[in-house]
């Protein structure tokens, strides 16, 4: 199994309110010295990649407003991760670095750049997590007036991606770098190519800024899970999310996603499957399920509400947070997905604040050898990856460093050792071509 750490660059990422634990460092998120050391602790338990989410705009969907999202520091303010790869690199050798960057944040032209310079100073241990915006915010701030639609969003990311992966494996031949220190030659002109590509949404001419990086492309990961969002990423997806609940859920989507991959001409095996999980540990179960009751206790139901207002697309100020789950299960004409949210209720007594706040925040609370158990059955399911989301900064993943990685390794769960080359050679040991004969990133010399 392949594994993630899932971060943010920004004060409260999920379990809102936990920044202000006495073992949390998650107002250091602008100390660089908070992240070396995140990703040293990583590696030492040969995570995979450190996965950073990122947002563009400040959640504004609880009571029509950001005001939550920015009193809770929930999500907001965020910094731009690309800036922090490259230190944390220098700081590490084998863990990979994922980054996420909608495709209306910058134009393709630049965007190759920044990619491939970070591949350069990596040394191939970059992923694009490739998103379209979910907040109309980001649209209206990045001059777009609100969002596209939905399937535009798509139909613009295919055009996207087709620029800048010509870009990345078209421009420049593989042995258009001389680096002749006699003649004084550094590249052939000859081999360094105009894409000229004339697309729908993008008219990119070329060449490519930056010489070959020891990827070209980064890895490709995508989270879509609709019908549209699944058609994407069996063409350009090389690690997708999916969000299951439990293996059995899973199951039926890890399936979908294997039959877009061959729809679209490639081997079902080519996308990894990866599913967010979060653990609370204890050396017992009843010590766990004790720690995480604590922590929930801990936690903001107003700045869950604020997430959970965008993930449902509800605003849930529209009833009184206080109001018990019963009440509300006894009105009449609820639309169906709120009446499917409220049977989760454990009790007629529990608040809606209560539900939003445990449904917000699924966690498994065991000892290491019940949290390598869900693992395998994760992995029995089909699933490739665990997106392992923390509680508490850094913690949760010191905790599962230090008492779950040993028991996944003596099961044969995780990698003992870092092999060497790139992250996508991480990904993918041994593997042939990954992408469709006709994608652009399939290497085109001259």
């Amino acid at each position: 199994m392949l594994f993630n750490a899932f971060s943010m660059a920004t004060v409260s990422h999920h379990a809102q309110g936990l920044w202000a634990e006495p073992d949390s460092r998650q107002l250091e998120y602008a100390n660089p010295q908070m992240w070396i050391d995140l990703a040293r602790l990583l590696e030492r338990g040969r995570f995979d990649a450190l996965f950073n989410a990122d947002v563009i705009a400040p959640y504004a969907r609880y009571r029509g407003s950001r005001d939550s999202a920015v009193h809770e520091g929930m999500q907001f303010p965020t910094l731009d991760f690309s800036l922090l790869i490259p230190l944390l690199a220098h700081h590490t050798e084998h863990l990979g670095f994922a980054y996420t960057q909608n495709i209306l944040q910058e134009p393709p032209y630049a965007f190759a750049r920044r990619m491939s310079t970070l591949d350069h100073l990596t040394q191939g241990r970059v992923a694009w997590n490739v998103v379209n915006s979910f907040l109309p915010g980001a649209g209206r701030n990045l001059g777009y007036g609100g969002l596209p639609d939905h399937d535009e969003l798509y139909e613009r990311a295919q055009d996207y991606l087709s620029a800048v992966c010509k870009l990345w494996e078209w421009s420049w031949d593989d042995d258009a770098v001389v680096k002749d220190k006699v003649t004084r030659q550094f590249a052939d002109p000859a081999k360094v190519h105009e894409i000229k590509h004339r697309g729908p949404y993008y008219q990119v001419d070329g060449p490519h800024l930056c010489e070959p990086s020891p990827q070209r492309t980064p890895l490709l990961f995508q989270a879509g899970q609709s019908a549209v969002g699944r058609k994407f990423a069996g063409r350009h997806a090389e690690a997708v999310f999916i969000g299951a609940q439990s293996p059995e859920n899973a199951a039926p989507l890890v399936a979908g996603f294997r039959h877009a991959a061959r729809a679209a001409g490639r081997h079902p095996r080519s996308i990894k499957v990866f599913v967010p999980r979060t653990y609370v540990v204890g050396s017992t179960e009843a010590e766990a399920k004790r720690r995480d009751a604590d922590l929930l206790e801990r936690q903001t139901i107003e700045g869950n509400l604020a997430r959970m207002s965008v993930f449902l697309d509800r605003d849930f100020a529209e009833d009184d947070p206080a109001t018990p789950v019963g009440e509300l299960r006894r009105r009449k004409n609820l639309p169906s997905e709120l009446r499917t949210l409220l049977d989760a209720g454990e009790r007629d007594e529990q608040t809606l604040g209560e539900l939003i706040l445990r449904i917000g925040n699924r966690r498994l609370a065991g000892t290491p050898d019940q949290i390598a158990e869900d693992v395998a059955r994760w992995q029995a399911a089909g699933v490739d990856g665990i997106n392992l989301q923390y509680v508490v900064l850094p913690t949760s993943f010191a905790e599962f460093v230090d008492h779950v990685c040993p028991v996944l390794r003596d099961q044969g769960l995780m990698q003992r050792e870092y092999t060497g080359g790139t992250l996508r050679e991480k990904f993918f040991p041994g593997a042939g071509p990954r992408l469709p004969e006709d994608h652009p990133a399939r290497r085109r010399a001259g």
